[in-house]
C-alpha cells in the first residue's frame, strides 16, 4: 500500500507542478522539485555558453566579470529580516495560514535550494534577457521594462499577483541595472523567496496562485522602500565604489 501511496502522490505531485500552480509549493516535495526545475538553468546557460562562445557565463554576473559573493551578502541581511518581520505583522493580524512541517532536513534543503533557484532566474531574466534585451535597444529603461513583462508572464499568477511580479521585475531590473551586476537583485530575490520558504514552513503562510489586491499593494509599496534603501545604503557606504558608473 505504501508504495501505491508513493506512486500516486509523486504522480499528483508531478501533475501539479506541471500545471503550474504555485500551491504545491506548500509540501517539501513541491518546494524541493520546483526549485531544482529552475537552479538547473544556471549549468545550462553555463554550458551554453561553452557552446557558443561569443562571451564568457562571468559576464552575465555582472559586468565587472564575476560574481561579487560578498556584495551579495551584504544586500541580503536588511531585506530578509525586513521580509520576516512583515510576514509576522501579516499573520499577527491575520493568522496563520498554513500547516506546520518544519524539520532540520528541509530547512537545511531549504536554505540551500531557495537561494540558487533565486539567483538562477537573476541570471535568466536579469542577466541574459535585460543584457539581451539592452544589446538591441541601447536604451537601459526600455530592456529593464520588457525584461519584467517576461518575467511576469512567466509566472502563473492571477491578474493581480502577475502585476505584482511585474513591479518585482522592475525593481530587480533596477537593482542590477544600477549595481552593474546582478548580486543585489539576487539578495532582494532570496530574501523574498527564502522568508516566505521558511514562513509556510513554519505554518505562517501558503503559497498560492491567488494573489489579493490589498496584499499585493503592500508588497509592491514594501518592495520600493526596501530598494530605496538597500540602493542608498548601498551608495552612502561605498557598497558600490568598485562598480563604475553607467555611460
Amino acid at each position: 500500500m505504501a508504495v501505491i501511496f508513493d506512486a500516486v502522490y509523486g504522480e499528483n505531485l508531478i501533475n501539479s507542478i506541471m500545471e503550474g500552480g504555485y500551491e504545491v509549493l506548500n509540501t517539501e516535495l513541491g518546494e524541493i522539485f520546483s526549485d531544482l526545475g529552475v537552479i538547473i538553468l544556471i549549468p545550462s546557460l553555463y554550458i551554453a555558453t561553452l557552446i557558443v562562445r561569443d562571451r564568457p557565463f562571468s559576464s552575465y554576473s555582472s559586468s565587472r566579470g564575476g560574481w561579487n559573493f560578498k556584495l551579495y551578502l551584504k544586500a541580503l541581511i536588511i531585506p530578509f529580516v525586513a521580509f520576516l518581520i512583515l510576514g509576522g505583522v501579516e499573520a499577527a493580524i491575520k493568522g496563520p495560514e498554513g500547516t506546520y512541517h518544519f524539520s532540520i532536513g528541509f530547512l537545511i534543503i531549504t536554505l540551500i535550494c531557495v537561494p540558487l533557484q533565486c539567483i538562477a532566474e537573476e541570471y535568466l531574466y536579469r542577466g541574459l534577457i535585460m543584457q539581451t534585451f539592452g544589446s538591441w535597444f541601447k536604451i537601459p529603461v526600455v530592456a529593464l521594462i520588457l525584461q519584467a513583462i517576461v518575467f511576469a508572464v512567466s509566472h502563473d499568477y492571477n491578474l493581480f499577483g502577475n502585476i505584482e511580479i511585474l513591479f518585482s521585475g522592475i525593481i530587480m531590473g533596477f537593482l542590477a541595472w544600477k549595481a552593474n551586476g546582478i548580486e543585489v537583485s539576487s539578495a532582494l530575490h532570496t530574501a523574498n523567496n527564502l522568508s516566505i520558504s521558511l514562513l509556510i514552513m513554519l505554518g505562517i503562510q501558503s503559497a498560492t496562485s491567488n494573489a489579493e489586491l490589498t496584499d499585493v499593494v503592500i508588497s509592491i509599496v514594501f518592495e520600493v522602500i526596501l530598494c530605496a534603501i538597500i540602493y542608498y545604503i548601498g551608495k552612502k557606504t561605498e557598497w558600490f565604489g568598485e562598480i563604475p558608473e553607467n555611460s
